[in-house]
């Protein structure tokens, strides 16, 4: 009846009693939830085709031939690449405050530099993932990571906020080759089953980025000056270009390259755009990061300014709260063996939605840090959850064209962030302000994948199960 089991072959006859030997109940956990639903209801395979695929959960040993013959390093380095988003934004937070006193600039303006830098991983994407449908992932790649290095450098040389401005624009648009190329990498070289399960491991390794920087940026400030930050980021960019020239092979072959130039350009963003479930997904992720980055953007301001907490103290809140993308990544991957990506990202967009909801009421009581950091906590760290899923059902269906998708997929998200922080703090950066601008982008996530998604899902795989079904597979 079954054509795979575990990604194997179906045993012959003659194996036949080795296969019977194996505990039903084990067999079963090795698929995923909605399988195993299938599988009770005997209605066959989910594609309609009487064969049911179980997939297993992908670990750093387990990766597609695509990848290389060091999948440990390729993953590292992969993690590492997506990770420049943190990177690039988290470690110089400490010091926005110091920024505008040396150089003698508003809140506002000092804040214009983070969303240079948000504009530009937008604006870069749109322009690295399309030329590396074309020309291969690695050249550009390449090219991205020895411009951030040498942006970093402006940034740290920038004689006045406006020359460090246009230097963090710059920075981003480079760094925006590490983000883009390592999605449409993970969809070249993993099958459909595992995609989700690969993001979710990249969220555990560039979990990190948030945990360590913020950490790293407020040690740091008691050595060096602000400016010596982005000379520690020229020279991470650096080493990452030199992992990747050692452990990332070329992905896309030269028979899987488009050369239409702007003519395929517009019809594949044409082809993207018509894409139900990519839309919602992609504006699913772009709210999330509004309010990541809402979080991001203001907390600096609320909890140093507003708290009095020192940079150190900031930097250890930041670290705690990151940590929490990092359990969420984990928890993700975990329950991607029961559950689809369209119940995790659900779940996780409502679990999001309480927890700002409460965040929100802390800051309007005026309860103060022992209110406002719980939920705080709850609500960043369910990004691990809904970040991965959201990629990976935006990038489902487009194999073909997965460095465009995968630019528009992250344009937008970096776009949204860099719109949120100034939009929301444009009458002061507060805890209260924070909190709305949150709870609001993640209340219209959460109706996004309510209205768009949950019909998507229904005509991908028809009804959902029942509570009764539900319980029979987690618990048979």
């Amino acid at each position: 009846m079954f054509e795979h089991v575990n990604g194997e072959a179906a045993q012959p006859a003659s194996a036949a009693g080795v296969a019977s030997a194996r505990p039903r109940r084990d067999r079963l956990e090795s698929l995923t939830w909605e399988e195993r639903v299938v599988i009770r209801r005997g209605r066959g395979a989910m594609s309609g085709t009487g064969a049911t695929r179980a997939t297993t959960p992908v670990d750093s040993g387990h990766a597609a031939a695509g990848i290389g013959r060091r999948p440990r390093a390729a993953l590292l380095t992969l993690g590492l690449l997506s990770a420049f988003g943190p990177i690039s934004l988290d470690l110089y937070l400490p010091a926005l405050p110091l920024i505008g006193f040396d150089l003698r600039a508003s809140d506002a303006s000092t804040q214009l530099t983070l969303s240079a830098a948000l504009g530009g991983l937008a604006l870069g994407q749109l322009i690295v993932g399309p030329l590396s449908d074309r020309v291969g992932r690695r050249r550009p790649l390449l090219v991205g990571l020895a411009g951030f290095a040498v942006m970093s450098i402006a940034c740290a040389l920038a004689p006045g906020i406006h020359a460090l401005i246009a230097a963090r624009l710059g920075q981003g648009l480079c760094g925006a080759a590490g983000l883009v190329v390592a999605r449409a990498v993970v969809r070249d070289a993993f099958p459909d089953d595992r995609i989700a399960r690969v993001f979710s491991l990249l969220m555990l390794i560039n979990g990190l980025a948030p945990v360590l920087a913020p950490l790293l940026g407020g040690v740091l400030l008691h050595v060096m000056s602000w400016r010596g930050l982005f000379w520690v980021l020229a020279l991470i960019g650096a080493g990452i270009g030199v992992l990747t020239t050692a452990a990332l092979p070329e992905t896309l072959p030269p028979d899987r390259r488009h050369r239409g130039g702007l003519r395929f350009l517009a019809a594949a963003v044409h082809e993207v755009s018509r894409d139900r479930l990519f839309g919602g997904a992609t504006a699913v992720l772009a709210l999330t990061s509004a309010a990541l980055f809402t979080y991001i953007s203001l907390s600096s301001f609320v909890l140093q300014s507003a708290f009095g907490l020192s940079p150190s103290e900031f930097s250890a809140v930041f670290a705690i709260n990151s940590v929490g993308i990092v359990i969420g990544g984990r928890v993700s991957g975990l329950l991607l063996r029961r559950f689809d990506s369209f119940a995790l990202l659900g779940g996780g967009l409502g679990t999001m939605t309480a927890a700002t909801a409460m965040l929100l009421l802390a800051a309007v009581s005026g309860w103060g840090l022992p209110g406002l950091l719980p939920p705080l906590f709850v609500a960043i760290g369910t990004v691990g959850v809904v970040l991965p899923n959201a990629t990976a059902l935006a990038l489902r269906r487009h194999a073909r064209s997965a460095g465009t998708a995968s630019a528009l997929l992250g344009s937008m998200q970096y776009l949204a962030g860099a719109l949120a922080g100034p939009l929301v703090s444009a009458r002061g950066a507060s805890a209260t302000a924070m909190a709305a601008g949150m709870t609001a982008t993640i209340g219209t996530g959460l109706l996004v994948w309510t209205i768009v998604l949950r019909p998507v899902r229904r005509e991908l795989h028809g009804p959902p199960p029942s509570a009764a079904e539900i319980v029979e597979e987690i618990w048979p």
